[in-house]
């Protein structure tokens, strides 16, 4: 068994509202998933990988890359493959590229706060109370009830989230800001 968590970023995303990939859209001058890439790797990440995305330009870029079970199934489906593609891990941070501004020490906050609880999924939550389920630490073993949900027409993370007892940790919310359009960037 691994002795630390692994990292995963979803890069999976049509990007329509960006307008283009958001893996390599620049923020402050590096492309939003390298940038999450290396905050888990920051956090003690032993390794990180992109699931789903553009696999050459993520590796040109630098990341290893796991190809989405589910292409086209939303974000629900790249967190069932990472956990599917470390079965082993303690547990998986799960990140979407589009969280540029979130820092090592939030993921190093929802991990320990996964690892002090018996629960089967962390997520992150915001003081004002929002949660964000594409911020989250996962046990593998919560693999076999996403796939029963995903399989019965699920498709919403936060559900799927709530199906296995998510409970949450709380973060700052300048840490949990998504970057989902072009006036989104910083000018």
């Amino acid at each position: 068994m691994m002795s630390v968590p692994v990292g995963a970023v979803l890069c999976g995303g049509a990007s329509r509202r960006m307008g283009r990939d958001k893996a390599f859209v620049e923020y402050d001058g590096i492309a939003m998933a390298v940038r999450v890439a290396a905050s888990l790797s920051a956090a003690g990440c032993g390794t990180v990988v992109a699931i789903g995305g553009d696999a050459g330009a993520l590796n040109a870029a630098g990341l290893m890359c796991v190809e989405d079970e589910f292409p086209g199934e939303g974000p629900l489906g790249g967190v069932i493959t990472a956990l599917r593609h470390f079965p082993d891990a303690p547990a998986v941070m799960v990140v979407a590229c589009d969280l540029p501004l979130l820092a090592p020490a939030t993921i190093r906050t929802v991990l320990a706060s996964l690892n002090g609880a018996d629960q089967e999924v962390m997520v992150a939550m915001a003081h004002t109370g929002r949660a964000e389920p594409m911020c989250a630490a996962w046990r593998p073993t919560a693999v076999a009830a996403l796939v029963s949900a995903m399989s019965a027409g699920e498709r919403r993370l936060h559900v799927a989230a709530e199906l296995v007892g998510a409970v949450h940790s709380a973060v700052p919310i300048g840490d949990l800001t998504n970057v989902n359009t072009p006036s989104d960037l910083p000018q």
